[in-house]
């Protein structure tokens, strides 16, 4: 297990266990995109609690479990550590809490993440189903992308599932598995690809025009005109 112990001290295994929560609070499963995670409010806290499931075909061949490594390169360790770096120098994350991996035989393990919840929230999924953004809110998650990119922190799923905002267009991202930190590259236009095509799946469900060429258009606005002012290089 792995924790910050200023605001994990007295963490155990228990603070994994779903069950163990629901007895000292309320804990409801997310609504959508989060995989296997849990929002939880017990103890005078707001946490996420998310265990680890494998996509695409692969999770009929091994659900929730991940081959062994080696401890630095369990999805959950790896993840914690990043989240760790980058609510460090300033970026729009949760809070990573504690990590922990179960040996499962000699080849395998599966994996569990805690973060603190990010209050008065909705995924650009969400905000899409129910209207269209005004221009300034797609500005905005340009230029949240800009300075992720700028750090060089690589989201491996970017797509409108793991961009949140709130009701005053401030814009986190969420869900950094497999996330890693890369010099700056091409990998930046792929990602962006990458949420124009989940935002293009969302639209074409809706009942009405939810995104348009204006819209890309001010979300690269945002981005290319970003900027990382210089009290953050210096982080």
């Amino acid at each position: 297990m792995l924790y910050d112990a200023s605001r994990a001290g007295n963490a155990d295994a228990t603070w994994f266990d779903r069950s163990w929560w629901e007895s000292r609070g309320e804990v409801r499963p997310a609504a959508e995109g989060r995989g296997s995670a849990h929002f939880i409010e017990a103890d005078a806290r707001r946490l996420v609690l998310r265990h680890y499931r494998r996509g695409g075909w692969m999770t009929h061949l091994l659900g929730d479990r991940y081959l062994w490594q080696g401890e630095p390169l369990t999805r959950s360790f790896v993840e914690w550590h990043l989240l760790y770096v980058m609510h460090r120098a300033g970026l729009p994350v949760p809070l990573p809490i504690a990590a922990r991996y179960v040996r499962i035989g000699r080849s395998l393990y599966s994996a569990d993440l805690l973060t603190e919840q990010l209050p008065a929230t909705v995924s650009l999924a969400r905000r899409l189903r129910a209207g269209p953004l005004p221009l300034s809110a797609w500005i905005a998650v340009g230029r949240c992308l800009r300075r992720f990119h700028d750090y060089g922190i690589c989201h491996a799923d970017l797509n409108a599932h793991n961009v949140l905002l709130d009701d005053r267009e401030s814009v986190w991202l969420v869900d950094f598995d497999r996330g890693r930190l890369r010099q700056p590259g091409y990998w930046c236009d792929a990602n962006l690809v990458r949420l124009r095509r989940s935002i293009e799946k969302i639209a074409f469900d809706s009942p009405d025009e939810r995104f348009s060429e204006a819209d890309w258009a001010s979300l690269l606005d945002g981005y290319f005109t970003a900027a990382v002012p210089a009290a953050e290089e210096a982080v």
